[in-house]
């Protein structure tokens, strides 16, 4: 064989093996690529959904008022700002959790925060300027105990259940 024949046969070879590794790269580019496997992100989001259920818990009329109860026995409008904080704080120090959670999920707490803050609002303008922390209390745990919006967390924490659930599987 000539060196032209065998120099022209390693140049086919060499751009049959080119072509086939831009094939095989491009191929490789199509198929959807996890940022991240599963095994990784799962106890993340897990940690985040059990945030979340603490949060509900932590803001729920029941717990909140019980908790400021138990440190404060001032005037009904100090009552009301010492709750409203409270919500405000436990939302603030767990907004990271959003990353890790489905939209709907978050959108589940930020709607509790909203709704506790309303009826802390609405139930303290209902009430006598010189009421007391400790009426404002009573009368959010009477509302807590016998209305439906007032038992919202429970709602919550059920949804957040589910969906730490789906993830589970």
């Amino acid at each position: 064989m000539d060196i032209g024949v065998i120099s022209l046969i390693a140049s086919i070879v060499a751009m049959l093996a080119a072509f086939y590794a831009v094939l095989v790269a491009n191929e490789n580019k199509r198929k959807p690529v996890k940022s991240e496997t599963s095994s990784e992100t799962r106890p993340l989001q897990l940690q985040a959904y059990e945030r979340l259920v603490m949060i509900a818990e932590r803001i729920g009329l029941p717990n909140i008022v019980s908790r400021a109860n138990q440190q404060f026995a001032g005037s009904m409008g100090e009552m009301r700002t010492l709750l409203l904080e409270s919500i405000k704080q436990e939302y603030d120090y767990n907004a990271t959790q959003q990353i890790y959670v489905s939209p709907v999920a978050w959108e589940a707490i930020r709607n509790l925060k909203e709704q506790n803050m309303l009826i802390i609002n609405q139930i303290a303008s209902t009430m006598p300027a010189d009421a007391s922390g400790y009426d404002l209390n009573r009368k959010l745990m009477e509302f807590a105990m016998n209305d439906k919006k007032g038992a919202m967390h429970s709602i919550v924490l059920e949804a957040l259940n589910y969906e730490a659930k789906k993830i589970m599987k």
